[in-house]
């Protein structure tokens, strides 16, 4: 990708409204030295005069996951579209209300909220801001909601490119034994395990899932040790791959799948690098796609609110093969995953979802 970099930098401002609960970012282009938090500096004009604000998910910025891809988004629409962008992370306990309505309150054109945790708060904001557009990801719709027009509403099948790394794990596992590790037991990450399980049993009805949460509150995304202590678990009980949907308490995964020669298997976003050559593949969620497309939409002035559901049809799930993992899986194993992929997206396989 392409990277501006003649005219922009990057400025970081705290905001002293929330009282220290929230980090404020202000991103222009190309990161240079950060300024002492005390320093307020105002963002520079954007070359397209559209600015985006974005409140991240539990885990914040550095999760190398589902927060880090949103990012990806936001950097991709400065570079392309000439946007300007600043950022919240949330700390403990902080109010997301506050947030999202300091972002609207501002010069943002359009607001973004980063999870399932927003859909409250980011509902209430944007009928109190009717001349700005929203958007969330993975929103939680309740049957026979309304939602306001200005507020776009993004859910994915997960189930489905959970369905594919199931499979994958199913047909690559020698032990016949393979594993989940989830961050917040709730039916979003719920939706990950059930495809998973789903995709390794259609390929091997006998093989052994074994199941595993961090937690039962948010910061079950965010607890790399109690990743660690039930990834070796599902190792010593016999598991040879492990596939993970916990944000960043999956790093604990990747560090059990090291210290013991085993295969893990990343979300979100393409996580090898995390632990080279014990990273099976990735189940790819594309959140930056996403928010990079909403983002667009505004500039382009088609931007709609209501819900979009994106999968396997739409290009928006998938899973990692490429030079780095193509020795790990075997091309047997690749042409059948493929051929399950095309049977999803025709509706010849329906994916449960829980």
């Amino acid at each position: 990708m392409h990277v501006r970099t003649s005219h922009l930098k990057l400025t970081y401002v705290f905001s002293v409204m929330l009282c220290l609960s929230f980090i404020v970012f202000v991103s222009c282009g190309k990161k240079e030295k950060q300024p002492s938090e005390k320093t307020a500096t105002p963002a520079e004009r954007s070359e397209s005069g559209l600015k985006v604000g974005l409140v991240f998910d539990v885990g914040g910025r550095g999760d190398k996951s589902f927060n880090d891809s949103a990012y990806r988004g936001l950097e991709r629409a400065r570079d392309e579209l000439g946007i300007s962008f600043e950022y919240i992370e949330p700390g403990e306990g902080a109010d997301r209300e506050s947030a999202l309505r300091l972002l609207a309150s501002g010069d943002a054109t359009i607001v973004f909220g980063i999870g399932f945790l927003f859909t409250d708060d980011i509902t209430a904001i944007a009928r109190d801001f009717p001349n700005k557009e929203f958007a969330c990801v993975d929103y939680s719709v309740t049957p026979g909601q309304e939602i306001p027009p200005n507020l776009l509403a993004l859910k994915f099948r997960e189930e489905e490119a959970s369905f594919l790394v199931g499979a994958i794990a199913a047909l690559e596992s020698e032990t016949g034994k393979i594993g989940f590790v989830g961050g917040m037991k709730i039916p979003l990450i719920e939706k990950f395990e059930a495809g998973y399980v789903a995709g390794a049993k259609y390929v091997n009805p006998d093989i052994e899932v074994l199941v595993a949460y961090a937690g039962v509150t948010a910061n079950a995304f965010k607890n790399p040790s109690k990743g660690k202590e039930l990834g070796l678990s599902q190792y010593s009980k016999g598991a040879d791959i492990i596939f993970h949907a916990s944000g960043s308490t999956g790093l604990g995964v990747f560090e059990a799948a090291r210290e013991t020669g085993k295969f893990a298997i990343g979300v979100d976003s393409d996580q090898y690098h995390e632990a080279p050559g014990r990273v099976l593949t990735s189940m790819i969620k594309d959140v930056d796609v996403a928010v990079y497309r909403a983002i667009k939409s505004v500039r382009d002035g088609t931007f709609s609110g209501g819900v979009r559901t994106l999968g396997l049809a739409e290009g928006a799930v998938s899973f990692v093969y490429d030079d780095n993992n193509r020795a790990l899986i075997d091309d047997a194993t690749l042409d059948r995953v493929q051929d399950l992929k095309e049977k999803i997206i025709s509706g010849e396989i329906i994916v449960p979802s829980s």
